[in-house]
């Protein structure tokens, strides 16, 4: 090792000092201490800005702030199993092998092959052929494993649902519910040219798997049934009861997957029969300079909003001073012109999120910092804390409030006749403290003057608004497909399932690395989007939408999701099953 001085010359790390004379024990002992109080000055100076971790320096607290600051976000340590510690070590040292890893790589790669994209609106199984690609599918995972169709009971609900059990020793403990969906979005012909490899190739090219559904969300079915099939394989026997229950429409609001499942385990198990119930979600990635787990105990609602307009017709060599198109055009505007409010709320999922980058994230802006810190109990600061985060991370604000999105628009059959309709759909994705009743009121009262503007009558969510005078045309607001979502129930933080969950975590993310101590934040949050949990909330009241795989950060979808070029890293899902298999393990020598 070396280091360098002023000129560039290049010196031992252990040389002495440049003096024509060495100095004596005693004033040896005087520069150290001299040295050495300049180096904690500077370093306490430097931290002060945030501009230098703690991590490894003596004297200064290992979290960004202090430990007041620390305690917003406390932290479970890593959970290795104990009692099935044995195996773990056995299956850590086979998970990094070679063999594995081409092993993993031929069960995705199977998988993503057997296409399986689910449509909107699609008729009732067994009416729409559409359902049928789903059997080639079962035939696939019949193939693929074994050993888990051979031990296992298997159910399956309204033709193409599934549901294993994997029965325990001990049947007074509530089971582990995994679930994932076997559909995927469908893929766009006139993209499939722009795919690197075709989107059902299931192609590896020496470090990552092609194709529609390698990441949505086949990695997570696939990576739940290579998990036992290995526990199988090795012997394990379950003390708590497993159920796997994948449904295969949740691309599409799972009203025939899911929404049927959720009737079957609720008949069979009753409500709150089971421990925790883990599905697709939110991964960790790097975060303020801080790698933070994102586990989502909620999710937001939705709902969308037709927005639609009707006026007399005609030539369009006499048109009106606005068609509908044109008076339509203005109500989108004042839409985006009109934003939702968005504040940061006590006690919410987002309101966590915030106490742990304060408490964990070593760069977080330190005026930010001591806002969070503050903010429990002064409203100024909540206020100041959720502004400053907004400003400095788009996600986080979109995640903190009530979305719009404008995502469809119709009207017009030809260029020489006036409209006489006009429509488009505002998508919003409802914010965890708000509701369903709350949009629509709020739409309502900010169409509603523009709409007098127009002269239209207006109809809102089937209530109908008075006008003084006739009206020229119609304004009307609805529930665009009868789809209207509450947000979730809140998972509870202070309760063993996340406690477990977060140890697991931590015992996988390190297993994976060859780690030890703590190396990763697991802090609350939310789904950005609905999975199928929104029919599970009976079964158990500790839901968490969770996929162990490096997102970079909390909100990407990364790696072509529902779009051209959807590819998995192969390590990332040999690292999910990791995951999964210290969940299995955690879960079953845990008391819950």
């Amino acid at each position: 090792m070396s280091s360098t001085t002023e000129k560039g010359s290049v010196l031992p790390i252990n040389a002495p000092l440049a003096h024509s004379v060495q100095p004596g024990p005693f004033t040896r002992l005087g520069l150290y201490i001299r040295l050495a109080v300049v180096v904690l000055g500077l370093t306490a100076c430097l931290h002060s800005l945030d501009l230098l971790p703690t991590e490894n320096i003596p004297g200064l607290s290992a979290s960004p702030g202090d430990a007041e600051v620390a305690d917003l976000c406390p932290q479970a340590s890593p959970l290795i199993p104990q009692k099935n510690g044995e195996l773990w070590e056995e299956l850590g040292d086979k998970y990094g092998s070679d063999a594995f890893l081409a092993r993993a790589v031929d069960w995705l790669s199977g998988a993503v092959k057997v296409p399986t994209p689910s449509f909107d609106k699609m008729g009732p199984v067994g009416d729409d052929p559409r359902w049928e690609v789903f059997a080639p599918f079962h035939e696939y995972l019949l193939s693929a494993y074994p050993l888990i169709h051979s031990t296992l009971e298997l159910t399956k609900v309204n033709t193409y649902g599934l549901v294993y059990l994997w029965k325990g020793s001990d049947e007074s403990l509530k089971p582990l519910l995994l679930t994932a969906h076997q559909d995927v979005v469908p893929v766009n012909p006139d993209t499939v040219d722009d795919w690197t490899h075709p989107p059902f190739s299931g192609y590896f090219d020496g470090e990552s798997i092609w194709g529609r559904g390698s990441s949505d969300d086949k990695s997570g079915l696939i990576g739940v049934m290579s998990t036992v099939e290995n526990l199988l394989e090795n012997g394990f026997k379950p003390t708590r009861s497993v159920v796997l229950a994948f449904g295969f429409d949740e691309e599409t609001s799972g009203l025939h997957g899911a929404a049927a499942i959720a009737d079957y385990l609720l008949e069979t198990y009753g409500e709150n029969g089971f421990a925790l119930l883990v599905d697709e979600g939110g991964g960790f990635g790097n975060q303020f300079g801080g790698v933070f787990a994102n586990l989502a105990i909620a999710e937001k609602g939705y709902i969308d909003v037709r927005v639609e307009v009707t006026s007399p017709g005609g030539h369009s060599s006499v048109p009106p001073p606005h068609t509908t198109i044109g008076i339509l055009a203005s109500l989108l505007v004042h839409f985006e012109e009109n934003p939702y409010e968005v504040k940061l709320a006590r006690g919410t999922p987002m309101y966590l999120k915030a106490q742990c980058l304060a408490a964990h994230a070593p760069v977080l802006p330190k005026d930010i910092r001591k806002a969070i810190k503050k903010a429990s109990k002064s409203d100024r600061a909540l206020r100041e804390a959720g502004d400053a985060l907004f400003e400095l991370d788009g996600d986080f604000r979109a995640f903190t409030g009530t979305t719009q999105a404008i995502d469809l628009i119709n009207g017009g059959v030809k260029t020489n006749a006036l409209p006489e309709q006009a429509w488009a759909v505002v998508n919003h994705r409802i914010a965890t403290d708000s509701s369903v009743d709350e949009v629509k009121k709020h739409d309502t009262a900010l169409l509603k003057s523009l709409a007098g503007d127009f002269n239209l009558s207006i109809t809102a969510f089937g209530d109908e608004l008075s006008q003084d005078a006739p009206a020229y045309g119609t304004l009307t607001l609805s529930d665009a497909w009868g789809t209207a979502l509450e947000p979730a129930p809140d998972t509870p933080v202070d309760a063993a399932p996340y406690t477990l969950l977060s140890g697991t975590i931590k015992a996988a993310y390190n297993s994976h690395r060859s780690l030890n101590g703590d190396n990763i934040i697991v802090s609350p949050g939310i789904m950005s989007g609905n999975t199928d949990t929104r029919y599970y909330w009976k079964l158990t009241e500790h839901i968490f939408r969770y996929n162990h795989h490096n997102s970079h950060n909390e909100s990407s979808l990364a790696g072509g999701v529902h779009t051209v070029n959807e590819h998995l890293p192969a390590d990332a899902f040999i690292e999910m099953i990791r995951f999964f298999t210290a969940l299995i393990l955690n879960a079953d020598e845990t008391e819950l």
